[in-house]
């Protein structure tokens, strides 16, 4: 079968990217409540989570960029009470519809193939002690890695210094024993048997072969993006090179993809032929790093021309634009990044720092991010917001939020 390819221009290209990701739309006038929370996360598909709490809990953010203020409870309630999203690891930890469940289950069944080398080994060393854990919570019910009284590994720092009863437990909660009942308040997973945790219904779907559950990854990933490469289709949910690139040909054969050449794209591409194509973007919002518009680097800097690192991890002296750094988006171009922390005793947004992209109109980038960050902030329950002198945009950004000058600290 011969299909022919279609040249999409590379602006075209970026507000197809744009409307699949749900910034065409204009921000809901009234409350937002679960009905937009569930539309956003089936129109994602995958909602990335992290720990890091400098301003907010990241899978808080992309409902903020795209809905503007809503109760973080509702989100809450929908993994943590009603069970309509699950957790797993399908980009790196993340949210899902329930629907996705099923697809899932053959990185579960494969776990010794995807799972970290810490936990495959304590499930070989030690496999009766990942029963006794399991029992423990087929008997007593939801369970915390703090409850396990194990000791931690002498080994400095603390995110992956885990004792051997988080091992178990991450080990069980990988291949699908487990699941996430509910976060507590400090981010700490409480881990029930999954039967117990979601929907009957969900439990009780039949498992997909591995094709037919990697195909309907792959094409909730399309209609995600709306135009993407094979890497870019294959790294939305961590897909092996083999299958995805299967799953592709499938769909391209029945119709679900349509191979296109984007201008200024060196790889081919395939454009989902259910993608919006406006002829305009007016959006404005501030992307966590962990945004599914922005988690992939090399896709960012193809649609937007911008360069973006994180730099949590880089030494303070090392970093250039600063610690959790967000990327502003205006119009359907990101036009500038600001490092942000939630100083929550002070009632205080801070601005660590503020840069604008060459060529932009920094005026009205100013304007426009500051407009934003008055919105974020009293969504978050802060007072003020505040700019320090870090960045060449801070000083039109102190005025525009109100301050006569940056201020320090």
């Amino acid at each position: 079968m011969t299909t022919s390819v279609e040249r999409v221009p590379a602006g075209l290209a970026r507000r197809i990217a744009l409307a699949a990701q749900g910034f065409a739309d204009p921000r809901p006038a009234g409350d937002v409540g679960t009905r937009q929370l569930r539309r956003t996360v089936e129109r994602l598909g995958v909602v990335q989570i992290d720990s890091v709490n400098v301003l907010s809990r990241s899978h808080y953010l992309p409902f903020f960029s795209r809905l503007g203020p809503y109760p973080r409870s509702a989100l809450d309630a929908l993994s943590n009470e009603r069970h309509d999203l699950f957790e797993y690891w399908a980009h790196e930890a993340s949210l899902l519809p329930v629907r996705l469940h099923p697809h899932l289950r053959w990185r579960m069944g494969a776990a010794e193939d995807h799972a970290w080398g810490t936990m495959v080994r304590l499930q070989r060393e030690r496999p009766g002690y990942v029963i006794e854990v399991l029992d423990r919570v087929r008997e007593g019910g939801p369970l915390k890695a703090s409850q396990l009284l194990e000791p931690r590994p002498d080994r400095p720092g603390s995110m992956w210094n885990w004792h051997a009863g988080k091992v178990a437990l991450e080990w069980l909660f990988f291949t699908g024993a487990l699941t996430a009942r509910a976060r507590t308040a400090g981010f700490e997973r409480v881990y029930d048997l999954t039967e117990r945790v979601l929907p009957p219904a969900v439990v009780q779907a039949p498992t997909p072969d591995r094709a037919d559950a990697v195909r309907e990854l792959v094409r909730t990933a399309a209609r995600a993006l709306g135009v993407a490469t094979e890497t870019d289709l294959r790294d939305y949910f961590r897909l092996p090179p083999a299958d995805a690139r299967t799953a592709i040909a499938e769909l391209v054969e029945g119709g679900e993809l349509r191979p296109v050449q984007v201008d200024g794209w060196e790889r081919p591409a395939w454009l989902d032929p259910q993608a919006r194509r406006p002829r305009w973007i007016r959006a404005r919002a501030l992307l966590t790093p962990f945004d599914s518009l922005v988690w992939e680097r090399p896709r960012v800097e193809r649609i937007f021309d911008f360069r973006y690192r994180i730099e949590i991890y880089t030494p303070a002296a090392k970093r250039v634009h600063g610690y959790y750094v967000l990327p502003f988006l205006l119009g359907d171009r990101l036009v500038g990044r600001v490092d942000l922390k939630a100083d929550r005793q002070a009632g205080v947004l801070r601005v660590q720092a503020a840069y604008a992209e060459p060529g932009v109109d920094a005026g009205a980038v100013a304007a426009a991010l500051a407009t934003e960050l008055r919105t974020m902030a009293d969504w978050m329950e802060l007072e003020h917001v505040a700019v320090t002198g870090a960045g060449d945009l801070a000083p039109q950004l102190a005025l525009a939020v109100g301050c006569d000058r940056p201020v320090d600290g």
